[in-house]
């Protein structure tokens, strides 16, 4: 059990730690450059609120995102991000070496690419490095099946009694303890959390170890990865799948979840599987369509642009590579070089 935390949450090092990450890849924002005009003072100011008890969080801006399905965002004042951070600074250790080997969301060391470099390894696995099913019209064509899950609304239906349940069964500390209801509470009472939030990522976590806690653990299945809400357990046996998905379902009843009736089923490996914006098969990866689709639009914008005198061909050119980051990971050699060679035969080269 932990206890005493808050002092150290309070110290002016942690706070400044905090501002550092919350500013990170942010330093050109107009409300970074303001608070940085007075940080010794913003700080000071901030810890005083903090250990007199007085702090309290500004209403969050709320806008919408469609990227592709609609998202309501919910944005923190940047001293309330601070706050945020510092939070995380002395917790996060605390419950990170209690969460699972393959939980791969907002953790240091995991991650989307980790997370399928896991997937290809347990896959082979329950293939049996790739034996392929009779009369198997490719080599993709192989034993095993997977069971592709998401959490229904996840983020809109986190129980706050629950989530201080589960935090209090590690940190003892109240003052720590009234803050975090502070911040759950800030986005609405009793139920929910703002999607945007680096506390809502990290809490995210937290709620959903006590699931991992029972796939692994009371379940025992061996091949299990969690991404947030979004999760996979692979095996050689569709009954199985069938049974765990059922006893989930029954579980998550009692942290007040439910699976997505249309999101969660069990597929064979063949089939390919849809996961963190990759269709994968067992012997190569395709980006999702719609990435792909969405992509492409945005090229013939940006070049349009480009012919426009409206953007700048090192500008363009940054855009490209940021999608093929993420396109590299995939079997699009092919598509990337027709890209960059249309790219090229529009911009001025120098």
């Amino acid at each position: 059990m932990y206890d005493n935390l808050y002092g150290e949450l309070c110290f002016y090092e942690n706070l400044l730690e905090a501002f550092r990450k919350a500013a990170k890849g942010k330093s050109s924002k107009w409300y970074v450059m303001d608070f940085r005009k007075d940080l010794k003072n913003n700080l000071l100011s901030l810890q005083r609120e903090l250990i007199n008890h007085t702090y309290e969080p500004q209403p969050m801006k709320t806008f919408v995102i469609r990227d592709p399905k609609t998202r309501v965002i919910s944005a923190s004042a940047f001293r309330d991000r601070i706050v945020h951070h510092a939070l995380c600074n002395v917790i996060e250790p605390i419950f990170d070496k209690t969460f699972i080997y393959d939980s791969y969301a907002n953790r240091k060391g995991k991650g989307t690419h980790a997370a399928l470099r896991r997937f290809d390894y347990f896959k082979q696995k329950v293939s049996g490095n790739g034996k392929l099913l009779p009369n198997a019209k490719d080599n993709n064509q192989v034993y095993g099946y997977v069971l592709k899950a998401d959490i229904k609304h996840y983020f809109y239906s986190v129980d706050h009694e629950i989530m201080m349940q589960v935090i209090g069964r590690k940190i003892k500390d109240k003052k720590i303890l009234r803050l975090i209801k502070k911040i759950l509470d800030n986005h609405t009472s009793q139920i929910g959390m703002p999607i945007g939030n680096l506390t809502s990522q990290f809490f995210a976590n937290v709620y959903l170890n006590e699931l991992d806690y029972f796939v692994k653990h009371r379940l025992k299945a061996k091949y299990y990865i969690r991404y947030v809400d979004d999760f996979v357990i692979l095996d050689a046996s569709r009954e199985r799948l069938e049974f765990y998905k059922s006893e989930i379902n029954e579980f998550l009843k009692t942290i007040k979840l439910e699976l997505h009736p249309e999101k969660s089923r069990v597929y064979p490996l063949h089939r390919g599987v849809n996961l963190l914006g990759f269709r994968i098969f067992y012997y190569y990866k395709l980006p999702y369509k719609r990435n792909k689709r969405r992509f492409l639009s945005r090229l013939e914008t940006l070049l349009e642009a480009y012919k426009n005198n409206e953007i700048e061909a090192g500008r363009v050119k940054e855009k490209i590579q940021g999608w093929f980051a993420y396109a590299e990971w995939s079997n699009t050699h092919k598509l990337r070089n027709e890209i960059t060679k249309k790219v090229n035969k529009t911009l001025t080269l120098e």
